[in-house]
């Protein structure tokens, strides 16, 4: 694979030194990327650049992962409009752990010559003192240069500290270090990195009189200009305990069909051939969203799991009327609640389950579901009521035995009204 042929066609190149092509066709390169460790996760926001490095590795490359303990502890002005909180050592080393975990699904770190690696910049900053550093890295880079990057350019207004303007500095002797000591000759990362890694790239030209190269991905957006990656409930995390599987498979779901097109090229692993059938197919049948089907499962399966895809799968079709009663009874509690959220909910207390319940009862007089118990036997005549997606009889007693999660009921009031009840 060429590297660079394979991110034009996948839209995936926003700037390129020149000569980078080049070396990357001479010989096996290793290149970098760092990640921010302000959290203990990363989220779909970081997945373009981790596609960088998996393109990159499947090129024959070597990829490195820098995870910035040191950097983490200074702070990016990039994209920022105000200073950040910075984190003390025990809450990045946290985060990078959790990191981490993530990585290996992505990246391979046991496949011979070119095989991942994490870099934590951290080892070589810990020991480097104050001084030294101004004297060995910061007489090599001007104030003038620093002044004319556009990360530092937009923070001149609000506000800009010593500790943020001197980031560049920092992120560009992480590569001078990963060049010297890994022969490290190529950073990645996205379009708002570009002031940064060219600092770097000047760096090693200045202090050891070689080439270094530097390649970023546009940044990920909408076609009607939201920002990507953002719910109403926030950021979609990879953890599966910050963002259900559920979840991040409806996210993929319901991107437009224009992103879907785009984000294809960009988050999957499928080949430009398989890509042009899929959005064919999808063009002739926009209504059975096969581009969205396609790129959930290759997304959801490769961060989570081919099981978690099929339950995510399964939970969806549960809203839509077609899910089963045992598909209904495997959903974890939060995936249940996922399922149903902005489902109306009521609550009756355990004691009425206990002492079990007529279904005409439970509906009408301790829920106040149905208006009134005439209303319940009309409904439960036309075969219109179900307790945990099974159709019931007016005969059916509610009892612990219905109890999802040992604590809800599902009830369907015709085909579209759903109502869960929370027994307390």
């Amino acid at each position: 694979m060429n590297f660079i042929e394979e991110l034009k066609w996948r839209g995936m190149i926003h700037d390129v030194t020149p000569g980078t092509e080049d070396q990357l066709n001479k010989e096996m390169t290793a290149g970098y990327i760092g990640f921010d460790p302000t959290a203990d996760s990363l989220h779909i926001g970081s997945l373009a650049t981790l596609m960088l490095l998996k393109h990159f590795q499947m090129a024959g490359h070597k990829p490195l992962v820098l995870v910035g303990g040191a950097t983490g502890m200074v702070g990016d002005p990039s994209g920022k409009s105000q200073e950040r909180n910075l984190l003390d050592i025990e809450s990045l080393n946290f985060n990078l752990e959790g990191q981490k975990k993530q990585l290996v699904k992505f990246l391979d770190f046991d496949c011979g010559e070119n095989s991942a690696i994490v870099v934590n910049n951290y080892d070589w900053f810990k020991d480097y003192h104050f001084l030294d550093f101004i004297r060995d890295i910061g007489k090599h880079i001007t104030i003038n240069y620093m002044m004319a990057k556009d990360s530092v350019k937009k923070r001149l207004e609000s506000g800009l500290s010593f500790t943020e303007f001197s980031y560049q500095l920092v992120q560009g002797y992480d590569f001078y270090w990963l060049h010297q000591n890994k022969n490290c000759k190529l950073q990645m990362g996205g379009s708002d990195q570009w002031g940064n890694i060219t600092t770097g790239t000047e760096l090693i030209r200045r202090k050891a009189g070689e080439e270094a190269f530097a390649l970023t991905t546009p940044l990920v957006t909408k076609a009607d200009g939201g920002k990507f990656g953002k719910t109403e409930q926030g950021n979609v995390w990879l953890d599966p305990e910050k963002t259900s599987p559920y979840t991040f498979y409806q996210f993929w779901m319901n991107v437009s069909d224009e992103d879907a097109a785009r984000y294809i090229k960009i988050f999957s692993l499928f080949d430009e051939t398989e890509i042009k059938e899929i959005i064919d197919r999808h063009n002739e049948a926009p209504h059975v969203r096969e581009l969205q089907k396609a790129l959930a499962k290759d997304i959801t399966v490769r961060v989570h799991s081919e099981e978690d895809y099929n339950q995510a799968v399964e939970a969806s079709q549960i809203l839509f009327g077609k899910g089963t009663t045992d598909a209904l009874r495997k959903l974890d509690e939060r995936t249940l609640l996922n399922v149903f959220e902005g489902v109306p909910q009521t609550e009756v207390n355990r004691n009425v389950i206990l002492k079990k319940c007529g279904v005409i009862d439970f509906l009408a007089e301790e829920n106040n579901i149905f208006a009134s118990k005439g209303e319940v036997r009309r409904m439960l005549k036309d075969n219109g009521v179900s307790v945990n997606k099974e159709k019931v009889k007016d005969s059916y007693v509610v009892s612990e035995s219905d109890l999802l999660n040992d604590k809800y009921i599902l009830i369907q009031k015709g085909k579209k009204n759903y109502f869960l009840v929370k027994v307390i």
